[in-house]
């Protein structure tokens, strides 16, 4: 069966479960019309990994953390996105803000970690931020006399609350359309309700792979039953089959679960495609959100210093937030093992196609028509970077 790009937008509908298990019964899956030729320069050239970071990873919405990760008024938190060091906020009002974590004296960093402040001081000289960015501290002011301290804040970047993310554009002058960028599939994540999600915890590592190949295991089961042979991804989730949607740029795939057969018995049997499926979202350029019936998955992949190794930052989120030791023992649970596939199976194979892009001498992979979620990245990559494909 062929998928077609851009013309199915339809929601979470039981129509999703049925496609699902037409696939499943016949041992079908959706297919790309073709075989993809890609050459390894896509993967592995500096010029190309240049031009990603300048025009697409700096000049597009990238959702930097979950809502919930400061639910709070007053709670921020630092993380590093392409090498700089952001501070999100949550103000006493609640709005949301994302800075650069530079001082506006010499450049010393004021915040760290995370944690429910209202203020933030240098460790170089002391000067010190309002969660606003406004400036508000200057020890020893008669050396800065004629400075108007409003011109010195802290840089803020563009950004937006939307779906349960906070999203900022990298680049300051730039300006932000949460909406725009995410086209049709705004309101396919409006139906999901992230924000009322718990924040439970994250990892971040690096690998020797390139970041749009890491992005692509997450676009096909074709792999499954060779990496995931031993973990409940592998055991609970029918192999090189899954249903394809794009939304422009972006893309949703179904991975559906064994069990999803026992709906053609059990007429008490739910069909929300939820509970039957792995439902995955490709959030161009590098968010994948992987739901499963009890949380979501956040990952974001970014390059790292060069074109065949990337960073990955893993999170996870509960569908009910956790309220009691129980449930958080019971989340601790679920993340070790979504974590340990991710880390120990995936990232364990990873390097080797990073090794293979490295210094293989042919001059293109093959895709496959089954990896059609692969193909979807490929060609909306390439469009962006002007790069032939055969």
């Amino acid at each position: 069966m062929t998928t077609q790009p851009d013309t199915r937008h339809t929601g979470l509908t039981d129509d999703l479960t049925r496609r699902a298990l037409r696939h499943v019964q016949g041992g079908t899956t959706d297919m790309a019309e073709s075989t993809l030729r890609v050459p390894l320069h896509y993967y592995r050239d500096p010029k190309i990994t240049e031009v990603e970071e300048a025009q697409i990873l700096r000049r597009t919405p990238l959702a930097i953390v979950p809502s919930a990760q400061v639910g709070r008024p007053n709670d921020y938190v630092v993380r590093s996105v392409l090498g700089d060091s952001l501070l999100v906020t949550r103000d006493s009002g609640g709005t949301a803000h994302v800075f650069l974590n530079y001082c506006r004296h010499r450049g010393a960093m004021p915040a760290c970690g995370s944690g429910n402040a209202t203020r933030f001081t240098c460790p170089y000289h002391a000067w010190t931020y309002k969660n606003t960015g406004n400036l508000v501290g200057v020890p020893g002011k008669a050396g800065f006399a004629g400075m108007e301290r409003g011109d010195y804040g802290l840089v803020e970047l563009p950004s937006e609350e939307k779906h349960g993310f906070i999203w900022a554009v990298l680049t300051a002058d730039e300006s932000i359309d949460v909406d725009t960028h995410l086209g049709p599939m705004g309101a396919e994540l409006a139906q999901f309700d992230y924000a009322s999600y718990g924040y439970h915890d994250e990892r971040e590592f690096e690998s020797d792979v390139s970041w749009k190949g890491a992005l692509e295991a997450f676009a096909e089961s074709y792999h499954f039953p060779f990496v995931h042979s031993e973990s409940v991804i592998g055991q609970n989730t029918v192999a090189n089959t899954s249903i394809h949607d794009a939304f422009g740029r972006h893309h949703r795939m179904g991975f559906p679960f064994n069990w999803i057969t026992d709906l053609d018995t059990d007429a008490k049997g739910t069909w929300d495609p939820s509970a039957n499926m792995g439902v995955i979202y490709w959030i161009y350029p590098n968010l994948i959100l992987a739901n499963s019936p009890v949380g979501v998955e956040v990952l974001d992949m970014l390059p790292a210093g060069s074109p065949t190794r990337c960073t990955l930052r893993h999170s996870w989120m509960a569908r009910i937030p956790a309220t009691t030791d129980e449930q958080r023992d019971l989340y601790d649970t679920v993340f070790a093992q979504v974590h340990g596939a991710v880390r120990d199976e995936d990232f364990a194979m990873l390097p080797q196609c990073g090794e293979g892009v490295r210094r293989g001498q042919h001059d293109h992979m093959i895709i496959g028509r089954n990896e059609i979620g692969v193909q979807h990245m490929i060609r909306t990559f390439a469009t962006e970077l002007g790069v032939a494909l055969g």
